[in-house]
C-alpha cells in the first residue's frame, strides 16, 4: 500500500507579511521532514507537500490554526515514494502568475460549481436553466495533452499569463453560455473565472479543480490522465500515479 501522503492546497487570502510567514512555515516543514514547494504572496498561499502522513497532517492543522488560513482545503493523494527531492519555500509576487493585478481573488471568490452540480449539467447536456455549458481548460497546452474533459475548450496557451488575451479574443464564442473554468487544483481557474466575469462572461470555477473532480466523480466525462508538477508526472482518475514516481526539485502550479 502507498505510504507517502501528498497534499496540494491553495488559498487566496490577505498576507501582509509573507516573508515572515515563510520563515515560520519553512522551520515547521523542515522539522516535519516534508518536501515539496510552498509559495507565498500578499494574495495567499499555494503548496504541494509530501511526507509522513501524520507529520503532514499536523503541519496542515497548525497552518489552519492561523486565522488567515482557516479556510484552507487540501486534496490528498498517495504514492510509494516522495515525488520531490527537496523543500522550497518562496515568496513571490503572485502565488499563480497572471500579470493582471486587477484580478484579486483574495477580495472575493468567483462563484464556484461543485463536482456534483457539474456532473448533473454534463449528464443532461445543459445547466439547470437549460443553457449550454462550456468547459474552459485554463492549463498550458502540454498539460491538456495528458488529458482533459470531453469536449472542453482549449486555447493552446503556453503559460497562464496568456489566458486573459486568449479569453478576450474568444469572448464572443462564450456569450449567452454558462462557462466553467477548470485547472488541476483550482488556483488558475479561480483567477480565470474572475477575469472572464470582468469580460461579461457568465463564468464559474470548478470547485477543487480536476483533482477534486477525480475524488468526487472519478473519470466521468474525462479522457486521459492529469498532469501534476511533481515526480509522479500524472495522476489517473483514482488519484494514483499514472507514470511512476521520480523526484523533482519543485512544482509550479495548479
Amino acid at each position: 500500500m502507498a505510504s507517502v501522503l501528498n497534499v496540494s492546497a491553495y488559498l487566496f487570502t490577505h498576507i501582509a507579511d509573507p516573508a515572515a510567514v515563510r520563515v515560520t512555515l519553512r522551520e515547521r516543514a523542515i522539522a516535519a521532514d516534508l518536501r515539496g514547494t510552498i509559495l507565498l504572496a500578499e494574495e495567499g498561499i499555494n503548496l504541494f507537500l509530501a511526507g509522513d502522513a501524520h507529520a503532514l497532517r499536523v503541519f496542515v492543522d497548525e497552518l489552519r490554526a492561523d486565522q488567515r488560513f482557516t479556510a484552507l482545503r487540501t486534496t490528498d493523494s498517495w504514492s510509494d515514494g516522495v515525488p520531490f527531492d527537496k523543500l522550497l519555500v518562496k515568496v513571490k509576487r503572485e502565488i499563480i502568475r497572471m500579470d493582471r493585478p486587477e484580478v484579486r481573488p483574495q477580495d472575493g471568490r468567483a462563484p464556484a460549481v461543485s463536482p456534483d452540480t457539474l456532473r448533473r449539467w454534463l449528464d443532461r447536456g445543459a445547466d439547470d436553466d437549460g443553457r449550454d455549458v462550456v468547459l474552459v481548460d485554463t492549463r498550458n497546452a502540454f498539460e491538456v495533452d495528458y488529458g482533459t474533459f470531453a469536449g472542453a475548450t482549449d486555447w493552446r496557451i503556453e503559460r497562464f499569463t496568456q489566458f486573459p488575451d486568449a479569453a478576450s479574443a474568444h469572448r464572443d464564442d462564450l456569450a449567452g453560455k454558462t462557462v466553467v473554468s477548470f485547472c488541476t487544483g483550482g488556483i488558475r481557474c479561480e483567477k480565470a473565472a474572475l477575469y472572464l466575469r470582468s469580460e461579461g462572461v457568465e463564468a464559474y470555477q470548478l470547485d477543487g479543480g480536476i483533482l477534486g473532480w477525480f475524488d468526487a466523480q472519478g473519470d466521468a466525462h474525462w479522457n486521459g490522465d492529469c498532469f501534476v508538477f511533481d515526480g509522479r508526472e500524472a495522476l489517473d482518475a483514482g488519484l494514483t500515479p499514472a507514470r511512476g514516481v521520480a523526484p523533482v526539485t519543485s512544482s509550479l502550479g495548479v
